[in-house]
């Protein structure tokens, strides 16, 4: 009777311990996992990108002659008033350095003109004394017909001959007058290079600001050579500034005209709000870092309110900006690491009752952290973000 109650005891502690190592080894394992709520709340999808500021009118002073700039009378940043500051000031072209041959070439011109002005001089005294004489003949002749001693005839002749002398003494004056000319340029290419007139304040043109603002930027700060169309004074007014935000072009045509934006890393702690102003019509290609070619184009945008932090952003400071291309107030919002697809339908799993559940889920709107839940799944219930391989459906779950 003893041995049997120990044989007993014994089979029934073997049976026991075989039962937990199959339980052990055949029991189901509760995966771990992350679980969100769903809930209901607004949302945004915005497009981002870096974008920069600059002035909406600009004004770029440039040389209107050949010739040599003077030191600028503005440095950047001098505000400045229409029609009133002095931006520019630029010197005619001075005269080059001659050679020798050059040199006595000039020299033997003004030689030759002066020879010139003296052959014309004595010609006009020729002319002069010859028109005298046809004066004094004709105001005789003229006595004498009055009292019937001279013909008509010989009246017209001394009428005629001093014509003649006038048109002839005019002529030589006009001969001097362009031999000295002549001299006056000969005498000009001999002038050397640096000789400035005796009044400096009128051998300038003095180029005044365009529009009132400020001096952006100055080209030409030192004195210089220029040649006409050079750029000296590029001048701007900051309160007029906008930002520029290059995007794709695919994007670019689904801004409506009312889109807003929140423009970020600015420099400010808030952020700067701006409206959509205008979208350049033509696109331009673009090669992006990993070589593949996009067509992109410039979206700009005006700034709104907070005025006094837009007039500390000046030309080509960088932003960052959040554009809002669609956002409601009240959506259904489930995390996108939550989605997968299975075959075309977007799919969650869920937790009911400590198990995942696999669900098929219609979505709207999407952005980079949650979607818009149209149908398939409500606020309040739970999903599982990140699903691993090993969820599957009717896997027991707990949360990590």
């Amino acid at each position: 009777m003893h041995l049997n109650l120990r044989t007993i005891v014994l089979s029934l502690t073997g049976g026991l311990i075989v039962a937990s190592l199959l339980y052990i080894s055949f029991r189901e394992e509760a995966v771990s996992v992350d679980l969100h709520v769903i809930s209901r709340g607004p949302m945004q999808v915005t497009i981002d990108a870096d974008g920069k500021t600059q002035i909406r009118d600009l004004y770029e002073v440039a040389a209107p002659i050949a010739g040599t700039a003077r030191r600028s009378p503005v440095r950047a940043g001098d505000r400045v008033v229409a029609g009133e500051t002095i931006v520019a000031i630029v010197e005619p072209i001075r005269s080059s350095l001659l050679d020798m041959r050059s040199r006595l070439e000039a020299e033997a011109t003004l030689q030759e003109a002066k020879a010139a002005l003296h052959i014309a001089e004595a010609d006009l005294q020729k002319a002069t004394e010859e028109r005298v004489l046809a004066q004094s003949q004709f105001e005789r002749v003229k006595a004498l017909a009055e009292r019937n001693v001279a013909t008509l005839t010989r009246l017209e002749d001394v009428t005629q001959r001093l014509a003649i002398a006038l048109a002839a003494e005019e002529a030589e004056a006009a001969r001097v007058e362009m031999s000295q000319s002549t001299m006056e340029r000969a005498q000009a290419a001999l002038i050397p290079p640096g000789s400035r007139p005796i009044a400096p304040e009128s051998c300038c043109i003095q180029i005044s600001a365009p529009a009132d603002g400020v001096v952006l930027s100055v080209v030409t700060i030192s004195e210089r050579p220029v040649l006409p169309g050079a750029l000296l004074v590029t001048i701007g007014d900051p309160n007029e500034t906008e930002l520029v935000v290059d995007l794709l072009s695919a994007d670019a045509v689904r801004l409506a005209p009312s889109t807003r934006a929140s423009i970020e890393r600015w420099g400010g702690e808030q952020p700067l709000q701006a409206l959509l102003d205008r979208i350049d019509p033509v696109a331009r290609t673009k090669v992006s870092a990993l070589g593949i070619e996009e067509q992109r184009v410039d979206v700009f945008f005006r700034l709104t309110g907070a005025a006094a932090e837009a007039a500390s952003l000046g030309e080509g400071f960088s932003v960052f900006a959040r554009i809002v291309e669609w956002e409601t107030e009240d959506a259904i919002r489930i995390p996108v690491s939550a989605l997968f697809r299975r075959g075309e339908e977007w799919t969650a799993f869920m937790d009911i009752n400590g198990r995942a559940v696999e669900r098929p889920i219609v979505l709207g709107q999407r952005n980079g952290q949650v979607a818009e839940v149209l149908s398939g799944l409500s606020a309040g219930e739970t999903v599982i973000l990140h699903p691993s391989d090993k969820v599957a459906e009717g896997v027991l779950i707990s949360p990590r």
